[in-house]
């Protein structure tokens, strides 16, 4: 069975874990990580879900899942050892996206190994068919794509909004975003690290005739 990919906003939005173990944990915080609004229902809690609870970082609901708890949730998750469970939780479904870990026949949607590198999110899947190899590529891009990519792309962020903001001729400022992307700057982060990144990007301005540190000031036309 093959899938169709999507990045999903989550920010704010209710999501369900059902399920309070170490599986059930990583589930949540990546959730929190997308901003997700996060529901457990479990009786149990390892100590990392219990101190967010008591937090008030998540909801808890201390008892055993019930038909209807899903009602309402943006997506949900069962993480449940209980394969008797995690089956009841799909059949009575009403409709909202769910993944039932390492079930991938009861699921809508599965969850792919992904790579995070700020704003960069790489997600690598095999449609279930080896999880394994989908970590072992995971590991892989990470040794291929360093920390500082992240920090990279704020400084290509903040470039894009200033040249935007500068009232640059279109072609022009496509042509720098362009090789502000390139494979090139790619092996230059790689091989330097944020520090060359940024040197990079003041090289590439001053190349065409821009103030290297800034652009308050729109350039004149060419």
């Amino acid at each position: 069975m093959s899938h169709f990919p999507v990045f999903l906003n989550l920010e704010g939005r209710r999501c369900v874990v059902i399920g309070g173990g170490k599986v059930a944990e990583r589930k949540v915080l990546s959730l929190l990580e997308a901003g997700a609004s996060v529901t457990v229902i479990s009786p149990e809690l390892t100590e990392v879900l219990q101190d967010l609870s008591s937090r008030g970082v998540i909801e808890h609901l201390p008892r055993g899942y019930r038909e209807g708890d899903l009602k309402g949730a943006c997506i949900a998750i069962a993480a449940t050892p209980d394969a008797g469970l995690n089956r009841r939780v799909s059949e009575e479904n009403p409709g909202v996206p769910l993944n039932v870990v390492d079930s991938p026949e009861l699921c809508s949607f599965i969850v792919p190994s992904v790579v995070r590198r700020g704003l960069l999110s790489i997600a690598v899947s095999t449609s279930g068919a080896s999880p394994a190899l989908s970590r072992s590529i995971r590991e892989e891009l990470e040794e291929l794509y360093p920390e500082d990519l992240g920090g990279f792309l704020d400084e290509l962020a903040r470039t894009r909004r200033a040249l935007t903001a500068s009232g640059l001729a279109g072609d022009r400022r496509r042509r720098i975003l362009k090789r502000l992307g390139s494979r090139e700057v790619l092996e230059v982060v790689r091989e330097g690290g944020l520090e060359a990144g940024r040197r990079y990007i003041r090289g590439l301005l001053q190349e065409e005739g821009l103030p290297p540190d800034g652009l308050e000031t729109p350039p004149p036309a060419r």
